[in-house]
């Protein structure tokens, strides 16, 4: 088993180990808080358990991160890995989710799929293929590597990765930020896991829509990207 067949074999363990964990968090997080079944609105969570759900976030990124800092020592290489285990890990967690519990009960469900640094809120169908679109890129990424010994993304596929990267998150969090700012000044919103009435407003959000067209926008950067990599690096 050469390097990187034996490195994909590791991640790819640890990320679908990583899922499992995650999926069990959320297991007993929905008895606690769902023990009906989840839906929209959310329940009100305790202060103490909304910030450490945001810090187990935060936790599982830099795991992500001190993951794919181990398995290559070149940045752009790093950064493929990491989305890969990125990807993994989301697919993974929704598949556990729906072993152990039975849901999502389609695709078209919506979810919470982020708190950092604000609620991200889709139906799991997006997640899904931005994380099909991250193994496609890291697999890009990754396969240029064992033959080339210098492995560098240019500006322009930078931009569009950047840019597809923050047209996508503005499509998951627009409809949450709207129903929040249209209550809550900046500053307040800033203290949200210290403000009761703030959680308690929170908590009776329901998704109204999700833009697609924004979606696929950011989906079609993505793709400029990996198609503008794999030609330069294929010619080469």
């Amino acid at each position: 088993m050469n390097h990187h067949l034996r490195t994909l074999f590791w991640v790819f363990l640890f990320a679908v180990a990583m899922s499992f964990l995650e999926s069990a968090v959320v297991v007993y997080l929905r008895a606690i808080y769902y023990p009906g079944g989840f839906a929209f609105p959310l329940g009100a969570m305790a202060p103490l358990h909304a910030v450490t759900e945001l810090f187990r976030e935060a936790a599982t990124m830099v795991m992500l991160v001190c993951v794919a800092a181990l398995a290559a020592r070149r940045f752009s290489v790093a950064v493929a890995w990491f989305i890969f285990a990125f990807a993994v890990w989301d697919i993974f967690y929704y598949l556990f989710l729906y072993l152990l519990l039975g849901w999502p009960s389609t695709l078209m469900t919506w979810d919470i799929l982020f708190l950092i640094p604000v609620m991200w809120t889709g139906p799991v169908l997006a997640p899904v293929i931005n994380s099909l679109t991250m193994i496609l890129l890291a697999v890009v990424i990754i396969q240029a590597s064992e033959t080339h010994e210098v492995i560098r993304l240019k500006g322009t596929e930078w931009s569009l990765l950047i840019a597809g990267a923050l047209i996508t998150i503005i499509g998951y969090t627009a409809d949450y930020v709207h129903f929040m700012g249209s209550r809550f000044s900046l500053p307040e919103l800033a203290g949200f896991f210290n403000d009761r009435e703030v959680l308690q407003y929170s908590s009776g959000y329901i998704p109204a829509h999700f833009n697609w067209w924004i979606f696929w926008v950011g989906e079609a950067m993505f793709f400029i990207a990996t198609g503008l990599f794999y030609l330069r690096h294929s010619r080469d």
